[in-house]
Order: structure tokens, then C-alpha cells, then sequence
């Protein structure tokens, strides 16, 4: 079984407040990891802009 059909089976069990408490952790992941995604795109555009602005990047795609 996934892990998705695994926590569907046990959320059939669970009274409805630690459902509440799940559906908060869930969230709170989720932002978690959108928070982290932004996070390393900012900081991978931050290096590559300081690669992309030396000159020999320049001379290097002059001639495509």
C-alpha cells in the first residue's frame, strides 16, 4: 500500500479532533516546503547571476 492509501485507512479510525490536528500539521508542511522550494530558488538565481555576470560568460555565448 502507499503511504497515501495507508494514512486514508487510518483516518477512517481517528476521532474527528486529531483528524483537525492532522489536516493542521498537513498544512503547516505544506507550507513548509513551499517556504524551503522558494527559498533554494532564490538562492540558486543569486549564485547563477553572479556567474552569468562575469565576462567570460559573455565571451562564452558570443558566438550562439
Amino acid at each position: 500500500m502507499s503511504a497515501k492509501e495507508l494514512l486514508i485507512q487510518e483516518m477512517e479510525n481517528i476521532p474527528e479532533f486529531i483528524l483537525e490536528e492532522v489536516w493542521d500539521f498537513l498544512l503547516f508542511l505544506k507550507i513548509k516546503y513551499q517556504k524551503d522550494q522558494l527559498e533554494n530558488s532564490i538562492l540558486s538565481e543569486s549564485s547563477l547571476q553572479q556567474d552569468w555576470l562575469r565576462a567570460e560568460e559573455d565571451e562564452a555565448w558570443q558566438h550562439l
